[in-house]
């Protein structure tokens, strides 16, 4: 049969109608409704927000136009009409859906190409490329250790190694935030295990540190552990080539398994684990979220890619991004406001505790600007905040209006 030609169809909804109120929940559910309850009272329920068009400078969320430092669209590329032609082009050549996982018959030419292209901007063999970067930490972790081996995680590590390292079901010690010494007593502490491992992010998203990433690779390798990272906040916006902080600090022969998203700087979806031809072959047949996960669609795919090629032609982007970030932060030091230790894009406000947290973003929507509010357990008790996420796409005049904004609620 011809395939279907590509048109562009109207996406409008019908007309909203009145909210009916929830039905009551089954006795065998009921349990919920205090489990609510007990998230109300503590000040951590979480808004379901609606978003009407395109990631931008500017968001509208529920109908207000809000100057956009909530995304994690670093390079601006998620709205970017270059990355739309692109997935486009790639869904009209083979389809939307990818209809089966990778190892049956999911895995396109368009997957082919991106997994080419990834191995190629971080300089490593081989990459595999997941529905989500959640999904690779969980089945990488996973495949590579077991219940006889151990783990040392950073304690501020994303929930995606977290839930990795349960899986694994290994035991796992977690050391304070950057703290090698920690590390290297921990991996002592462990050597009766048949294998270990280092997780850690290198740019870690809500107080937006740094891993010692040097420090770490020399503990990995005098006692002979494996070492996995996670770029996630940091591919597109560190290195020369903007491969992320494993290029820039020169450590790609310490870091033996690099997972990365495809969803932040470059502005697509999906995930990926890159290294090693021979790491990537085990990852094929033992890594559960690849094996059993219908592929992410080709077009998807062809995006990522066009995305990665414009990572490199526009150096500019990331460079421009930076040097705006650390004015930024520099403003709102001068003003008094704990940033804590930000080294990057994202720049966390303290708050405290959660209802002064969401007060303060509230109080920020009101003058025009979204920035979200971050409670536990995305962060430690005592340690809510409001997290701006810079972009390219916000200039001088922006960041200069909001740093006022916060020192004017933010005391």
């Amino acid at each position: 049969m011809a395939a279907m030609p590509c048109r562009i169809e109207s996406t409008a909804e019908p007309r909203s109608t009145t909210a009916e109120a929830p039905r009551p929940l089954p006795e065998a559910l009921a349990w919920i409704e205090d489990e609510m309850l007990a998230i109300r009272s503590a000040g951590l329920e979480r808004p379901h927000r609606r978003r009407e068009g395109r990631q931008g400078a500017e968001v509208r969320l529920d109908g207000r136009t809000l100057l956009n430092f909530g995304s994690n669209d670093y390079l601006g590329y998620a709205g970017d009409v270059r990355l739309t032609r692109a997935a486009s082009k790639g869904s009209c050549a083979e389809g939307f859906g990818a209809g089966a996982s990778p190892l049956v018959s999911g895995h396109s030419r368009a997957h082919e190409a991106l997994e080419r292209a990834i191995a190629r901007f971080l300089g490593v063999e081989a990459a595999l490329v997941f529905p989500s970067g959640f999904a690779a930490n969980t089945a990488t972790i996973a495949a590579l250790v077991g219940p006889d081996d151990f783990i040392a995680s950073d304690s501020l590590n994303h929930a995606s190694i977290i839930d990795g390292c349960r899986l694994a079901r290994a035991r796992v010690g977690v050391y304070p935030h950057r703290d090698l010494i920690a590390l290297s007593a921990l991996l002592d502490s462990a050597r009766g295990a048949r294998r270990r491992l280092i997780v850690t992010d290198t740019l870690f998203s809500m107080d937006g540190t740094i891993a010692p990433l040097a420090g770490l690779c020399d503990v990995a390798r005098t006692r002979r552990a494996m070492v996995l990272v996670d770029e996630a906040h940091a591919t597109g916006v560190f290195g020369d080539r903007g491969s992320g902080l494993v290029e820039q600090t020169g450590t790609a022969d310490g870091v033996h398994v690099r997972v990365g998203t495809l969803s932040k700087a470059l502005g697509a979806a999906g995930g990926f684990v890159a290294g090693g031809e021979r790491l990537i072959q085990w990852l094929r047949h033992t890594a559960r979220a690849w094996i059993f996960s219908t592929a992410h669609p080709p077009g998807v795919a062809a995006a990522a890619t066009r995305a990665i090629g414009l990572v490199e032609q526009e150096p500019d982007r990331r460079v421009g991004l930076r040097g705006r970030a650390d004015d930024f932060a520099s403003r709102l030091r001068r003003a008094g406001l704990d940033i804590g230790g930000t080294e990057s894009q994202i720049v966390p406000i303290i708050a405290g505790e959660p209802a002064a947290a969401v007060a303060l973003s509230e109080q920020l929507a009101a003058a025009g600007f979204f920035v979200p509010a971050i409670r536990p357990p995305s962060v430690p008790r005592g340690r809510s905040l409001v997290r701006a996420s810079l972009s390219w796409l916000h200039d001088e005049p922006d960041l200069r209006r909001l740093a006022a904004a916060l020192a004017a609620h933010a005391r």
